[in-house]
């Protein structure tokens, strides 16, 4: 199966696969957020706080991450030179600070945040399958996919910089069909977002969600780096991605274990102004 990059062009604006679907996955996770709030009774304003700051966190921090790693500080004011890195610890850190600016407690906002969080990276990732990046390393399987515009193309010679080995009579040139590992983490972090859905009556602490999608996201990123093309090594076979996930992972089962308690926290006044649907009241 030969896939090709979703792009087309508005004018003097390109229009790419990718940005398209990370602008659904910001406002897929602000309306399950909604929905959250919704459902405890609670005021919805909160949910367009948190995407707000998660764009702007993000975009600095992956650019910032970014110039960092390759000294490159034209990037700062060019349109590509992002890292995930650096997006997800920006997006974090902006999401958190606008928390403590409406004086909402960290435990509510990593207790509201835990399955969107799922969701809007399982989206993203299918932004990175439609501009044919982040693909697998080679495979027989029926549903193997050849990316010949990929970032970059799935050709014998692009795949030996990610450490992947062929015979020395293979044409540098030959496309290989790989695994389409975008595919897999979407469907994975889906199942992820479902099951983090199903616990929002969880009769643990407050935050105690956001401990589980820690865990499940580490989990799902060590596995999936497996049969992911990638050009790093950190520790002999494993890759930055894999030690990272270890840590997520370590973090998660802490916050599960420190939360696994109930133990009520005050719902804000930022949380409780302007409820814009009557519901039931917080469930903690």
């Amino acid at each position: 199966m030969t896939i090709y990059p979703l792009t087309f062009h508005l004018g003097p604006l390109t229009v790419t696969g990718y940005g398209i679907m990370m602008m659904v996955a910001f406002l897929m996770a602000g309306w399950a957020i909604q929905l959250d709030l919704r459902h405890r009774g609670l005021s919805e304003e909160f949910a367009a706080d948190i995407v707000f700051a998660a764009v702007i966190g993000g975009i600095v921090g992956a650019k910032i991450w970014y110039v960092l790693l390759t000294g490159d500080w034209d990037a700062l004011i060019r349109r590509g030179g992002f890292v995930w890195y650096g997006g997800f610890l920006g997006g974090v850190a902006g999401v958190l600070a606008t928390g403590a600016w409406k004086r909402v407690p960290a435990r509510w906002t990593m207790e509201l945040t835990a399955a969107p969080l799922a969701l809007g990276y399982a989206l993203g990732r299918v932004g990175c399958f439609l501009v044919n990046d982040d693909y697998g390393i080679p495979s027989t399987l029926p549903w193997a996919m050849k990316f010949p515009e990929g970032l970059p193309p799935t050709t014998v010679a692009n795949l030996k910089q990610f450490h992947v080995a062929f015979p020395a009579e293979a044409n540098p040139l030959q496309l290989v069909a790989v695994h389409p590992t975008q595919i897999y983490e979407t469907t994975l972090m889906l199942l992820a977002f479902a099951w983090l859905w199903r616990l929002r009556d969880h009769q643990h602490g407050v935050g105690w969600r956001f401990g589980v999608y820690l865990t499940l996201a580490g989990v799902e990123r060590f596995l999936i780096e497996i049969v992911r093309a990638k050009d790093d090594r950190l520790l002999g076979p494993f890759s930055l991605a894999q030690a990272t996930s270890v840590l997520l992972v370590v973090a998660g089962v802490w916050v599960m274990a420190r939360l696994s308690q109930p133990d009520p926290v005050p719902v804000p006044a930022a949380l409780t102004e302007k409820t814009a649907v009557a519901g039931p009241g917080p469930s903690r």
